[in-house]
């Protein structure tokens, strides 16, 4: 008995893959991990709801918001763009990691993580969020709502939450163009 697959065809960090040959109802989470050996974005419970599993999806509108691949079938994929937790530091033309990106930094000056497994997820979360804000800047009043809003999804099992949540409201707050003054 052989599997039935369909074709996908994805880019990732800028770089294309396929057409893969993926066995049909494959979750994306296997896909990263298991054909293309990204294994950054963590398979935590497998029901979309503590999101580690998280990746941002690029859409042609130039807005992007994240998915959960556990529970995200990888055709649903086929001929976007995403982005994994690999592909948010900024690298050099060799591929070596020459800055970790603002968010990625702000976590790490804030201790944010104990273990570390939800963090991709959190990363993600935040990018997408301070991304929409250089589109779109929020009243200065209104960035503690919009960095609960942005990750009140995500779960932790270590932190309790306040110092990846501290983190991206210090970086929004210290970030030009993120915010306005006034209401």
């Amino acid at each position: 008995m052989t599997l039935a697959t369909r074709r996908l065809t994805v880019t990732i960090n800028g770089k294309t893959h396929g057409p893969l040959d993926v066995p049909e109802g494959l979750m994306m989470i296997d896909v990263l991990h298991e054909m293309l050996d990204l294994t950054g974005s963590h398979f935590g419970c497998g029901q979309g709801i503590c999101h580690a599993c998280v990746v941002i999806w690029d859409r042609d509108d130039h807005t992007s918001e994240t998915v959960p691949t556990c529970i995200t079938g990888a055709d649903f994929f086929d001929g976007k763009r995403i982005r994994t937790i690999e592909g948010i530091a900024q690298k050099s033309d060799q591929g070596d990691i020459i800055a970790l990106s603002p968010v990625q930094q702000a976590f790490l000056d804030r201790y944010s993580f104990q273990c570390g497994y939800c963090t991709p997820g959190f990363v993600n979360a935040a990018t997408v969020l301070l991304e929409r804000l250089r589109r779109a800047p929020i009243a200065r009043k209104d960035v503690e709502t919009a960095v609960v809003s942005a990750l009140a999804d995500h779960i932790c099992r270590c932190t309790g939450y306040v110092r990846y949540y501290q983190a991206v409201r210090d970086l929004i707050l210290a970030t030009p163009g993120l915010t306005r003054d006034g209401a």
